[in-house]
């Protein structure tokens, strides 16, 4: 390995840290200010009737989604239809950080409630400057960066803290 690959391997994981840190951060004032709507069903009904408020749609899965075919086939839908508005989308593991960042519980609560559907999220467009933070940016920028090196949708693993 050479100088420049362990350069560049830092570089790269560091800018992975730092948007993830930024995506979480969005996900949070997103949160606060009533901008996110949860949920595979729930986003397809927004991006049905309003896709012009969404500026990011998040794709989560962990390892053991992956064998899960309808929602394979809700993430290829969704993405096509986040590619054809030019919506950023980015692909994120780490299920339980995400439901953690979120303030949702990522298992069958005492009371029997299923955990909210947190597979597919969008962050709609902000009604306070608040949120055109650094945070959404560096997000935005990290997908359009992934764009340009051929990846159309980045993946991002959020780690457990």
């Amino acid at each position: 390995m050479t100088l420049e690959d362990l350069v560049g391997y830092n570089l790269s994981e560091n800018k992975m840290e730092n948007v993830s840190q930024a995506l979480e951060e969005l996900l949070v004032a997103a949160q606060r200010q009533d901008c996110l709507t949860v949920g595979v069903y729930e986003s397809a009904k927004l991006m049905n009737v309003d896709p012009d408020s969404v500026v990011l749609c998040v794709l989560a899965a962990d390892e053991e989604d992956e064998d899960d075919i309808a929602l394979q086939i809700h993430f290829t839908l969704i993405q096509a239809f986040c590619c054809d508005i030019d919506i950023n989308i980015l692909r994120v593991s780490g299920m339980s950080r995400l439901a953690q960042v979120l303030g949702e519980a990522d298992t069958v609560d005492s009371n029997g409630n299923e955990p909210k559907d947190l597979h597919c999220i969008l962050v709609t467009s902000p009604h306070v400057d608040d949120l055109k933070s650094q945070a959404l940016k560096e997000v935005g920028s990290f997908c359009k960066e992934s764009r340009c090196k051929d990846q159309w949708v980045p993946s991002l693993a959020l780690q457990e803290r």
